[in-house]
């Protein structure tokens, strides 16, 4: 099974990348951009063939490792 997690950070926590992105399109001309976020996403195969227990898998090895749940925030796709 594939396995996609996407990461960003929790709403009120700042997002210095994202405010630079933000800076850079506005001095590109789109001044029209606003709440710029980055995040990131990690996608990896599992061996797992049930869908419910790869995605409690995936689930903990966030809440371990691949998000700072503290700051992060995380979605996960099961495919």
């Amino acid at each position: 099974m594939k396995a996609k997690v996407q990461v960003f950070l929790k709403p009120g926590v700042l997002d210095v990348q994202g405010k630079a992105v933000e800076a850079a399109l506005h001095g590109l001309g789109w001044a029209d951009v606003s709440g710029v976020r980055v995040g990131r996403t990690i996608e990896f195969d599992l061996t797992e063939t049930d869908a419910a227990k790869a995605e409690a898998e995936v689930k903990a090895m966030c809440d371990k490792l691949l998000a700072n749940t503290v700051i992060e925030s995380y979605r996960v796709e099961i495919a």
